[in-house]
C-alpha cells in the first residue's frame, strides 16, 4: 500500500516549481466529521464535538463555505454526504452519496468519478470539492495492508492522472484552467489497522498535494523549504513539507481572495500560499517607487500583506474571546502574545515607510535590504500567529490535570459510600438465619470494584477505543481465571467455569480476527491471525473453514433455540408455529450464506434465491412470528399456567420472533456470536446459582447478587459489541 500514488511523487520530483507534497498535521479529534469542521473554520474541535458524528448539525461558526457564498463564488460538491449536513445551502450544485455504510467502497467513490471530469469542462463553479471515500472504509473493514486497500489506492492514482492531464489540457494561456489550484489531501490518517479518531502520530498525520498547472517564476524556490527532500524509487529527488492542518483554511481564503473565517486561529502557509501561480502575478513596483522589484522582494511584500490581515483577525477574535468568555485565557500568556502583535505592527508601519536608496547604495543592496526586512516582518507576524495557536491548543485541547483528578477523586468516593450503604443495607434488611457473611462478598465486591475501575480510568485514554475490546476481553478473562482459582482452592469447581474460560479465548479470537473487519484470503494482511493461520494449513482449508464455521454455528444455535421452544413455550399452537417458523429462517439463513460461497458451483436462479429471497422470507417469518405472538397475547384464552411461566412462553416467542432476523443483519459471524452469548450467559447464572448455593440460600434468598457476576455480565456485553464487527 505504500507509494501507490506514483502520480503525485512523479509532478512534485518533476515540477518542482508548480507542486509540492506536504506532511499535513491534524489536531486531534481525527473523527471524519471534526476534521471537515476544522478545515474549513480552521478552529480546533475539541472531543466533545464527536457526539455530533453520527448527526451533524449544520456549522454555524463563520467558514470558507459561507465566506465564499457571500462573496459570490460557485461551489460544486459531489461525494461524502457530510458535506450537505454541515452546509445544507452552499452549494450551486451537489451530488451526495451516504457515506455511513461503512462496508461499502465504491458507491461514493462511483458518484464522484462519474461527475469529476465532465464537471471538469464545464465554467459553473470556482470552486470543485470531490471527497472520495473509499479509503477510509477499506481501511475500517479490512485493514490498511490489505488487498481492497491497494486496489483503490490504484484506483485514485489513475482518477489523478486524468485530472491532471485534463486540467493540463485545458491551462493553456486564456483557457479555463490557466489559474487552477489542485489540492489532493487527507482529512486525517489511519492507524494500521484502519482506526482513526485519537491523538496517535499515524491518525494526525496525513498529506496534502499541491499543483499549479501555470509555473510560477524560479524565485519560488527560495519559498519552498528543502529541508526534507530525499529520492524516489525512480532516483528522483521528492521534497516533503511540512504545515499544520489549522492552517488550511486562511490559506485557501488568502488564495481564493474571500474574508478569513472570524474563528480562524491558523496562519497562511507561505509554502502553499506560493505555489499558486496568482500570487506571482501583477506585482507593484516595489515598496517604493525608487527602484523596482526582482519577483521574490514582490511577492514576500504581498506575503506580508496577507499575513498582516491574518493577524488582524486573528488579534480581533483574541479581543473578543477574552471579553465574552468566563474562563478566557491565561493573563500573563495573553500579554505576551499581545505584546508581540504589538511589535509586528510597530515594524510593519517602518517597512511602509518610503525609502530611497542612497546614492552610494547599489540596487542590488537595496533589494537585499528589502527583502530582509520584509522578512523579518514575516517572521514577526508568523511568531505571533504561532504563539497564539499554542495558547489556543493549551486551553481548549489541553485540560487541567488537577482538577481532573479531583473530579475523578470524588466519583470514586461516591462509588465506594454507595458500595459500602448497600452491603449495611443488605446486613441489616435481611433475616439472621440468612446473613450473608462479610467474609464472602467483601472480597468478591472489591474485586468487582477493582474491575470496574480499572475499566473506567481506561476510558480516560482518548485512543482507548483502539483496544477497548481486547482490554474488556483480558478483565472478563481475569475474572473467570480468579474464579477458577478461588473454586479449586476451596475444593468446589465445576465444569460451568472452565466453559467460561474457554468460551474467553473463542471470544478474544473472534475480537482480534475481527470477521468483519477482515477475511480470509486475500484480503487479509500478512500478519494477521487468519494469513498466519493460511500458511500453515493452506489457503483451501481456510477458505473451506470460513465457510463451513458460520453453517456449523447456525446449527447449533438452531437446536439450543428449539430446546428453549420445547421447554418455554406450552401453547401447542404457538408452539408448533414457532418451532416451524424457526426451522424455515434458519434454513433460508444457512441458503443465503450458502449461495455466497465460493466452494459451490450455483445456477443464476439458486443465487437469485438464496441472496434476494432468503433475507425477505426471513423478514417475513420473523414479522409474521411476532404478530401471532402478540394477538395470542391478547386474544388466547386464559389458560391454568402461573404468571410466570406465561411471560417466560412469551418471552421465548418473542426471542425466536427476532432472532433469525437478528441473525441475518449480523452476518456471517452472527450465529458464532449467538453462541457465545447463551453460552456465556448460561455459565454466569450457573455461576451465580452456584454462589447462592454456596452461602447456603436458596436461588430466592435476600443475599445480594455476586458482584463479579454483575461485573462478568457488563464485560460480556462489551465483548459482543466488538464481536459483532463494530469498531
Amino acid at each position: 500500500w505504500m507509494d501507490k500514488l506514483q502520480v503525485l511523487q512523479k509532478l512534485a520530483a518533476d515540477e518542482k516549481n508548480s507542486a509540492r507534497i506536504f506532511k499535513a498535521l491534524a489536531d486531534p479529534p481525527t473523527t471524519s466529521l471534526q476534521r471537515l469542521k476544522a478545515l474549513t473554520t480552521g478552529g480546533l474541535p475539541t472531543f466533545i464535538d464527536v457526539g455530533n458524528s453520527f448527526g451533524a448539525p449544520a456549522i454555524v461558526e463563520d467558514n470558507i463555505m459561507h465566506q465564499l457564498v457571500k462573496s459570490g463564488k460557485r461551489v460544486v460538491m459531489m461525494g461524502d454526504d457530510t458535506w450537505i449536513q454541515l452546509y445544507p445551502e452552499h452549494f450551486n450544485k451537489s451530488f451526495p452519496y451516504p457515506s455511513f455504510n461503512v462496508k461499502d467502497l465504491d458507491t461514493v467513490d462511483n458518484g464522484v468519478i462519474d461527475h469529476l471530469l465532465p464537471s471538469l469542462h464545464e465554467n459553473d463553479w470556482d470552486v470543485l470539492i470531490a471527497h472520495f471515500l473509499g479509503v477510509d472504509h477499506a481501511g475500517h473493514i479490512f485493514g490498511v495492508d490489505s488487498t481492497p486497500m491497494i486496489q483503490k489506492l490504484e484506483q485514485y492514482n489513475q482518477i489523478l492522472e486524468d485530472v491532471i492531464d485534463t486540467l493540463k489540457s485545458l491551462s493553456t494561456p486564456g483557457g479555463p484552467h490557466e489559474n487552477t489550484l489542485l489540492l489532493v489531501m487527507g482529512d486525517h490518517g489511519q492507524t494500521l489497522n484502519g482506526d482513526h479518531g485519537g491523538g496517535t502520530a499515524e491518525e494526525v498525520e496525513t498529506s496534502l498535494f499541491a499543483w499549479s498547472p501555470k509555473t510560477p517564476p524560479d524565485a519560488v524556490l527560495s519559498v519552498l523549504g528543502e529541508n526534507s527532500c530525499n529520492f524516489d524509487l525512480h532516483g528522483k529527488e521528492v521534497c516533503v513539507s511540512t504545515m499544520q492542518q489549522l492552517d488550511f483554511a486562511v490559506t485557501v481564503s488568502a488564495l481564493l481572495g474571500i474574508p478569513f473565517p472570524f474563528g480562524s486561529i491558523g496562519r497562511v502557509n507561505p509554502e502553499l500560499y506560493a505555489l499558486s501561480a496568482g500570487t506571482w502575478d501583477n506585482q507593484r513596483t516595489g515598496i517604493n517607487a525608487c527602484t523596482p522589484q526582482d519577483d521574490l522582494v514582490a511577492w514576500k511584500m504581498r506575503y506580508a500583506e496577507v499575513l498582516c490581515v491574518n493577524s488582524w483577525q486573528v488579534k480581533r477574535y483574541i479581543d473578543q474571546y477574552s471579553g465574552s468568555s468566563i474562563i478566557g485565557f491565561s493573563a500573563e500568556y495573553l500579554h505576551h502574545v499581545e505584546e508581540l502583535y504589538s511589535k509586528a505592527q510597530a515594524n510593519w508601519s517602518e517597512v511602509l515607510k518610503p525609502t530611497c536608496p542612497s546614492e552610494t547604495a547599489k540596487g542590488e543592496e537595496f533589494k537585499e535590504s528589502a527583502s530582509s526586512a520584509l522578512q523579518l516582518q514575516i517572521d514577526a507576524y508568523s511568531s505571533f500567529l504561532e504563539s497564539f495557536a499554542k495558547l489556543a491548543r493549551s486551553a481548549w485541547t489541553e485540560f487541567d490535570l488537577w482538577l481532573m483528578g479531583t473530579g475523578l477523586l470524588l466519583m470514586i468516593l461516591s462509588v465506594i459510600t454507595q458500595a459500602y450503604i448497600l452491603v449495611r443495607l443488605n446486613a441489616v434488611c435481611q433475616p439472621s438465619d440468612q446473613e450473608c457473611p462479610s467474609s464472602r462478598i467483601i472480597p468478591k465486591l472489591s474485586f468487582a470494584f477493582t474491575l470496574v475501575t480499572i475499566r473506567a480510568a481506561s476510558l480516560l485514554s482518548n485512543s482507548y477505543i483502539l483496544a477497548e475490546g481486547r482490554v474488556t476481553n483480558f478483565l472478563l478473562a481475569t475474572s473467570c481465571i480468579a474464579g477458577v482459582w478461588s473454586s479449586a482452592t476451596n475444593g468446589n469447581f465445576t465444569i460451568e467455569e472452565f466453559i467460561f474460560l474457554l468460551l474467553n479465548i473463542f471470544a478474544r479470537f473472534g475480537i482480534e480476527l475481527g470477521m468483519s473487519k477482515q477475511i480470509a484470503g486475500p484480503t487479509a494482511t500478512k500478519d494477521h491471525p487468519v494469513s498466519i493461520i493460511c500458511d500453515i494449513f493452506g489457503s483451501s482449508f481456510c477458505n473451506v473453514s470460513m465457510d463451513i464455521f458460520p453453517i456449523i454455528s447456525l446449527a447449533m444455535v438452531t437446536c439450543i433455540v428449539l430446546k428453549l421452544i420445547a421447554y418455554a413455550v406450552h401453547q401447542r399452537f404457538l408452539k408448533y408455529f414457532i418451532i416451524c417458523g424457526t426451522i424455515l429462517s434458519y434454513a433460508f439463513i444457512a441458503n443465503y450464506w450458502a449461495s455466497e460461497s465460493t466452494l459451490l458451483s450455483h445456477t443464476k436462479a439458486v443465487q437469485e434465491i438464496g441472496r434476494s429471497l432468503a433475507p425477505r422470507f426471513v423478514y417475513a417469518i420473523g414479522g409474521l412470528s411476532l404478530v401471532i405472538s402478540v394477538l395470542w397475547r391478547l386474544f388466547a384464552p386464559v389458560d391454568s399456567l402461573k404468571f410466570n411461566k406465561r411471560i417466560t412462553s412469551l418471552s421465548a416467542a418473542m426471542l425466536c420472533s427476532w432472532s433469525p432476523t437478528i441473525l441475518m443483519l449480523l452476518g456471517r459471524q452472527g450465529a458464532f456470536v449467538a453462541l457465545i452469548c447463551i453460552t456465556g450467559a448460561w455459565c454466569i447464572i450457573m455461576l451465580q446459582q452456584k454462589y447462592q448455593k454456596d452461602s447456603k440460600l436458596d436461588i430466592t434468598g435476600s443475599c445480594v447478587a455476586n458482584p463479579v457476576s454483575v461485573t462478568q455480565w457488563s464485560l460480556l456485553a462489551v465483548c459482543l459489541f466488538y464481536l459483532t464487527g463494530h469498531w
